[in-house]
């Protein structure tokens, strides 16, 4: 029988895909673990892989389509095999005429009346949208008075699930309508033919709601330090003249604030932590989100255990992670187990600024660039190399004094990095 080739899901946060690329044409012949298509992800494009073999029959969702995780965008058959013409729905089922037997009209119309009575009972959004939700989520919402249309499914293209309808609060009668939130008024262009539309990203859309959510979700609180920044590049620089006759690899002044971030996220768990709810969750283990800048957004890649790397290690898969990253070649677990995140915009010129917090983690670290200025050393004017740093929190789960204990803790490291060597 006919085999539907569904969108998969390849990251956590993944609702949709785009087809990229058909490696397979229709009527072509695919074998399980065949690389069928290119499918752009939120995070990276990825090979889609087939776990069936047949033949190709048809490609429902073309080249540059998009389609929601779990939809089919091919057709697969057996060799010689018809596609099956469409199993017509109960809804549709012909309705008896004068010449049925009796007892057989009678059982249609039972028939009819069930269904009329299921496609009643299926719950509805304000805009009369039948609502994806599941079985043990409509049972658990119908005894505790929980109205469906008024929930956010948290499951696969949407569906509400058990989780969904537990937190949500019970109401006797379904929620009023909200009201609509005007659309945004077009601009009109300067001139004919000189704005352009940029079409967003699968990447560019998940950005652009999760940062949303963070914002508006998370109560933010910021924090900011000066470093001292003269020993680290006077350290980073003689251990870089040792690396060159050694191994070679060459340390930023990343490698060494991604470290002091790991070693303060262990001296001071509080921050290495999520909120959850009813609890707060502290980590056992330190994954460093690591912010890097691609052609249509921002990734997060992580470096996993990174409490048990050393600097050599951090180093060298911070680069690798960035190379691949840019090619778009990162796989979906390689954004998973992050507990802290860095942002770093000291190549780009900037002095400081304030990130936005990396949902559900609960801190955030930017990293501004190393300047140049005057500074009071022992009562006298003398040049000096300082670098801002700020911390972004989530007050539900980070205090001011703690936000404030792990700032002074990265300060403190970066100011003696020997202390990172050991």
């Amino acid at each position: 029988m006919p085999i539907n080739i569904e969108m998969p899901k390849l990251s956590d946060t993944m609702t949709e895909g785009t087809v990229v690329r058909w490696l397979k044409k229709e009527g072509e012949e695919v074998e399980i673990g065949d690389i069928i298509a290119e499918i752009e992800t939120d995070k990276a494009t990825m090979e889609m892989e087939a776990f069936d073999e047949g033949i190709l029959s048809k490609i429902s969702i073309p080249e540059g389509g998009k389609a929601p995780v779990g939809s089919a965008i091919a057709i697969l058959l057996e060799d010689g095999e018809a596609e099956d013409p469409p199993t017509p729905s109960a809804e549709s089922a012909p309705a008896a005429s004068v010449n049925t037997p009796p007892a057989a009209a009678k059982a249609l119309e039972s028939a009819a009346a069930t269904v009329n009575k299921s496609k009643a009972s299926i719950p509805t959004s304000a805009d009369g949208e039948r609502l994806k939700a599941s079985p043990l989520a409509k049972k658990i919402a119908e005894s505790e008075g929980v109205d469906l249309s008024a929930v956010s499914g948290t499951g696969p293209g949407g569906r509400i699930v058990k989780a969904d309808v537990v937190a949500a609060p019970p109401t006797s009668s379904p929620a009023p309508a909200p009201t609509a939130t005007p659309a945004p008024v077009a601009i009109s262009p300067v001139a004919e033919g000189t704005d352009q539309i940029v079409e967003l990203s699968s990447m560019r859309k998940i950005i652009a709601e999760r940062l949303l959510t963070s914002k508006v979700s998370i109560p933010h609180f910021y924090l900011h330090l000066e470093v001292d920044a003269a020993p680290l590049m006077a350290l980073r620089k003689q251990i870089n003249a040792q690396s060159e006759a050694s191994h070679g690899n060459k340390y930023s002044v990343n490698d060494f604030v991604v470290k002091a971030l790991i070693n303060a996220s262990v001296a001071v768990p509080e921050a290495n932590a999520s909120f959850n709810g009813d609890d707060i969750i502290q980590f056992a283990h330190v994954g460093i989100s690591v912010a890097i800048a691609v052609d249509d957004g921002l990734v997060t890649p992580v470096v996993k255990n990174a409490e048990q790397k050393s600097l050599l290690a951090i180093s060298k898969e911070i680069k690798e992670m960035a190379i691949r990253a840019r090619d778009k070649k990162l796989a979906p677990n390689e954004f998973d187990g992050g507990t802290v995140t860095i942002s770093n915009l000291g190549a780009w010129g900037v002095e400081s600024f304030d990130a936005i917090v990396n949902p559900p983690q609960a801190v955030i670290l930017s990293v501004g660039g190393i300047i140049e200025k005057p500074v009071v050393k022992d009562g006298e004017v003398v040049p000096g190399l300082r670098m801002n740093l700020g911390v972004s929190c989530d007050h539900r789960v980070v205090d001011g004094a703690v936000g404030a204990k792990f700032l002074g803790e990265i300060k403190r490291l970066l100011e003696n990095p020997a202390l990172m060597l050991v």
